[in-house]
């Protein structure tokens, strides 16, 4: 199915849910990791409250995954990130970071563990299937890297539980927040995890043969229509409540874990060995000179999301930028994400931001906006 008002080329390609995307209304598209993804269905501040208050299935296919096999393949993961792997058990999810010789991020990717020397890295956008081929190149580690025939869908917002016990069962329960399950539903082959770009409750579910896309999501809309199920994509308003980093947005290659508070995925007093270790307990021991920090954008009610960083200001000087921001119908303000000079970072600081050759009034608060302990993704299911 195709609409001549999309555009698409064979340059970039289509999920395995393009068409029933397109049949369940999806009007506007993007790219990502060279795939198209569905963006806009209709009212966002609706898709929003889809969300939260029943649930949504999205098409993240586009979050491509690195599978590294072979006998070091442990020992080269470890490579690739400053978290320490140790303790990650098979069936096991983590969240963590991607850095360069300079300490600076290439992703922010969730790490799959799906045996002792098998995993996935599921990626945000950038191109990290060719940085682990140039790296396992001159490694001398016995690893093979594939981008394997694997495309997620994401199931997420307080009803996505029930429908899931519909669909497999009382054990999907079992699932706890960031472990996942090899699973079969109806000749489907999935692996399922308690994960998401959301900062909800939810799913994603991993579909390990792409000519059953399609098959999947109807099948899922039509077990999720008694329970309130609306087709949706990701939301840019919870995601940005929860301070759920966007890579290219929020971080980039220029950007190091400790402007972003995230000292937690970083060790540096360990042994283990990793790419950029001493770039970072450089950076760590001289101080960062800019931090993230959450603002209060005191305007009217931003009309979506930017789509160019916003200068911030103090005393006329130029101290960061902002790097996402968007209105909370919930909260009822406009919240952001921004970057600033680690002297202006402190609770409670006012500046100065510019939106269309217009200066507003800005104050930086506490992230995250919403639910800040997790309790509502990490919640245990009876």
């Amino acid at each position: 199915m195709t609409n001549k008002n999309f555009g698409f080329g064979t340059q970039i390609r289509k999920s395995p849910y393009f068409d029933s995307t397109v049949k369940w209304g999806a009007t506007g598209f993007s790219v990502y990791n060279h795939m198209y993804i569905p963006r806009d269905f209709g009212d966002p501040e609706q898709n929003f409250w889809n969300l939260i208050e029943t649930a949504i299935l999205c098409d993240v296919a586009v979050e491509r995954q690195v599978e590294i096999t072979g006998p070091d393949a442990f020992k080269f993961i470890q490579q690739l990130t400053p978290r320490d792997l140790s303790k990650l058990s098979v069936g096991q999810c983590k969240y963590v970071l991607i850095t360069n010789a300079e300490g600076g991020i290439l992703n922010d990717p969730v790490l799959l563990r799906l045996g002792e020397n098998h995993f996935w890295l599921s990626l945000g956008d950038s191109d990290i299937l060719l940085w682990a081929k140039g790296v396992a190149v001159n490694s001398e580690l016995d690893v093979k890297i594939i981008e394997p025939d694997v495309s997620p869908l994401q199931l997420q917002g307080p009803k996505s539980a029930e429908i899931m016990v519909k669909l497999f069962g009382e054990s999907i329960k079992d699932i706890k927040y960031y472990w996942f399950k090899e699973l079969d539903l109806d000749g489907i082959p999935l692996v399922v995890s308690r994960t998401g770009w959301s900062s909800e409750f939810g799913y994603e579910l991993f579909l390990r043969d792409g000519s059953k896309g399609n098959e999947l999501y109807e099948k899922i809309m039509e077990v999720g229509r008694e329970f309130g199920l609306k087709p949706g994509h990701t939301s840019s308003i919870r995601r940005i409540e929860g301070a759920m980093l966007s890579y290219h947005a929020d971080a980039d290659i220029h950007t190091n874990p400790f402007e972003l508070g995230l000292d937690r995925l970083v060790n540096l007093d360990g042994d283990i060995n990793f790419i950029g270790k001493e770039s970072l307990k450089k950076i760590k021991a001289e101080g960062v000179k800019r931090l993230q920090v959450g603002l209060e954008i005191k305007c009217e009610k931003l009309s979506g999301p930017n789509t160019t960083f916003w200068p911030l200001k103090a005393n006329n000087k130029n101290i960061g930028k902002v790097t996402s921001a968007i209105y909370s119908p919930r909260l009822k303000k406009n919240i952001a994400l921004a970057m600033v000079d680690i002297d202006f970072s402190k609770i409670g600081n006012e500046i100065e931001v510019t939106i269309d050759d217009k200066n507003f009034k800005c104050k930086v608060i506490e992230k995250p906006f919403f639910d800040p302990k997790k309790k509502i993704t990490s919640k245990l299911l009876k």
